[in-house]
């Protein structure tokens, strides 16, 4: 007992110091959890060959992954994507896998192995990559768009992936009967092994579609929360020994359940029961594999192993620069797209395990192409510094020296600069009005699909100071700020103050803080994007409560005033040199005030009056404001 405890607490604790400190590197919790692995077992020998005990258990999170999986892809978003997915996540697989397992026959191994192994390499990082898109907001760009679709068909072509290794293994080498025997159709002639797949995947489909659904009424009525639970995971552990007791793949047989419940109205709550064990199980899944790396054969031929590894990532890049081409992605989302998905991916752990307990692949090779996938997933967070650091500074510089600015000649009162989600709405209302804007944006694509729409619009760079020595800020009466980037657009507001000291300026912020430097810089106006919709949806709330429209409307407008004194009273104490939280003053100041709102909106809300000696202030400051 003490055995096993002990061993849980270094699992345990090793893995949430190398999970957090990955995080905080933005390298991910996969890296986390494998470099866990590497520590307590090839670095400090902490752990022994219990770890691949473990591995079999922890193997049925990848089961729960895709059931996840499959609750995410309803069956007519399949379809509504079926272009993309088909045409460059089939292509990018297919590809890989063909001149992967081709370099693999060419080097002496049997075309059994050749497959398995471009199956193993030819899927990526979906956790990585996924996370790394989302913090560096990359996802909504053509190249994150396109890597997206690859991804999910990946996690798609896993499942036959996992369904097909065994069948490579059968043609290898034979059963070996000194094992104990599972699979109840082992001595049947195909036909039968045929009919009996089909029947039980219809079995699934049509339990999990109308059983299901059945017992979660049920089991609801009786108010036992924990009964969830213990049901969702009784389903995806009956499916899975279903399958393994026919011979076939239990995460393709949940993978399949996921699916046809992916439109039933239980699907959130089954999600939400099976998410920290799917997570925990997963973890441990990737420590075992860390645990179990063979570090003294990395020691032994670390050149041959790092050759195998940029090989398999020049193969994955060349093929998806191709498929760039072909399916006419821009040149910096091409590279993106490339380098993004140039790695093996965590689902390549499975896949080996798989080929390893089916004898597809000799344990020498499996230990070699282990490492393979580990070391390339690690040096995934360098291919990215690589795109944001030269190639995409590069990109943006070539694209600038291919167009020029604009040459600006007209004179219009109005001035907008940034021609995004907000500033496209200001220009549509002022020149709806008949007003007259001078618009300057810097993204070529905009630039170009807009002026084929008939909208007049510049191309330049809105922070150069010869750009804006040139666009007639001498005789406008109106400056519009809605850049994105919240540094640009502060120094642009600076620039302007200081050359321009009696020109109205309207500028965009994004937060309080960036409201603070534009407050600092000189804007007249400071108009935070979400603050407008943040106080209707306060006003909606309110009336849902039941309180009255006209009050409601009061109170959302004298919140609203009160929140601007806020801005400005605490922006005289705003320091940009020292991070608001440690700033004693600004937050004892913002505390107070919070706590007045508090009592006056109270007020408010029982029908009294408020006396508010702040109301020249609050007044003073709407003129700025």
């Amino acid at each position: 007992m003490t055995e096993i405890l002990l061993f849980t607490f270094i699992y345990m604790a090793f893995a949430v110091a190398a999970v957090l400190v990955s995080q905080k590197l933005g390298l991910g919790s996969v890296l986390g959890y494998l470099a866990a692995g590497i520590l307590i077992g090839p670095v400090l020998g902490l752990v022994g060959k219990e770890a691949q005990s473990i591995q079999h258990v922890a193997e049925f999170g990848v089961v729960m992954m895709l059931f996840l999986v499959g609750l995410e892809l309803a069956p007519q978003m399949l379809w509504r994507l079926r272009h993309k997915l088909l045409g460059l996540g089939g292509l990018q697989v297919g590809l890989t896998l063909a001149a992967i397992a081709g370099l693999a026959i060419l080097l002496g191994q049997t075309w059994q192995t050749g497959v398995a192994v471009g199956c193993i390499l030819a899927l990526s990082s979906t956790a990585i990559v996924l996370q790394t898109f989302s913090e560096k907001n990359l996802l909504p760009t053509p190249g994150g768009q396109a890597g997206f679709a690859v991804l999910l068909f990946q996690d798609v072509a896993a499942i036959p992936m996992l369904a097909l290794l065994p069948l490579l293994g059968t043609a290898v080498v034979k059963s070996d009967h000194s094992d104990v025997q599972t699979n109840l159709l082992a001595d049947q002639p195909g036909w039968v092994i045929a009919l009996v797949s089909v029947a039980a995947i219809a079995v699934i489909v049509i339990g999990v579609r109308y059983l299901v659904p059945i017992t979660f009424r049920f089991i609801s009525k009786s108010r036992l929360r924990e009964m969830f639970t213990l049901f969702t995971l009784a389903v995806v552990v009956g499916i899975a020994t279903l399958m393994s007791l026919i011979g076939l793949s239990p995460a393709l047989g949940a993978f399949i359940a996921g699916v046809a419940l992916a439109n039933s109205s239980y699907r959130h709550e089954m999600e939400s029961h099976l998410e920290p064990f799917k997570g925990l199980l997963l973890g441990l899944f990737f420590i075992t594999v860390g645990a179990g790396m063979n570090f003294g054969l990395l020691g032994r031929e670390f050149l041959l192993i790092l050759g195998l590894t940029v090989a398999t990532m020049v193969v994955k890049i060349v093929v998806l620069l191709i498929l760039g081409k072909l399916f006419r992605l821009p040149s910096m989302a091409g590279k993106l797209f490339a380098l993004s998905l140039a790695q093996a991916g965590e689902f390549g752990f499975v896949l080996l395990s798989i080929s390893q307990q089916n004898r597809v692949l000799p344990q020498a090779l499996a230990d070699r192409i282990s490492l393979v996938v580990a070391l390339s997933m690690l040096l995934t967070p360098a291919l990215f510094i690589l795109y944001d650091k030269v190639i995409a500074p590069r990109g943006i510089a070539k694209e600038n020296e291919s167009r020029p600015h604009d040459e600006i000649h007209e004179e219009n009162p109005i001035i907008l600069l940034g021609h995004g989600r907000f500033g496209r709405q200001i220009n549509s209302m002022l020149t709806g009005c008949g007003f007259h804007t001078t618009v300057i944006d810097f993204h070529a694509e905009t630039v170009e699909g807009l002026s084929k729409y008939g909208c007049k619009i510049y191309y330049g760079d809105a922070t150069s100071p010869e750009l804006l020595n040139s666009i007639g800020l001498g005789k406008a009466k109106l400056l519009i700020v809605a850049i994105g980037d919240d540094d640009q657009s502060t120094e642009v507001v600076r620039f302007v103050r200081r050359h321009h000291p009696t020109l109205t300026i309207i500028a965009r912020a994004h937060g309080q803080q960036h409201a603070y430097n534009l407050h600092h810089a000189g804007a007249d106006f400071i108009v935070r994007e979400t603050f407008d919709g943040a106080i209707r949806s306060g006003r909606i709330a309110l009336e849902s409560l039941g309180v009255p429209l006209a009050q409601a409307k009061d109170l959302s407008e004298f919140y609203a005033a009160r929140d601007r004194y806020h801005l400005f009273a605490l922006s005289e104490l705003y320091d940009p040199e020292v991070p608001p939280f440690a700033n004693e003053a600004l937050m004892e100041k913002s505390k107070q005030l919070d706590e007045e709102t508090a009592e006056m909106m109270q007020t408010l809300l029982r029908g009294g009056t408020v006396d508010w000696q702040n109301e020249a202030a609050d007044w003073a400051y709407s003129k700025k404001n």
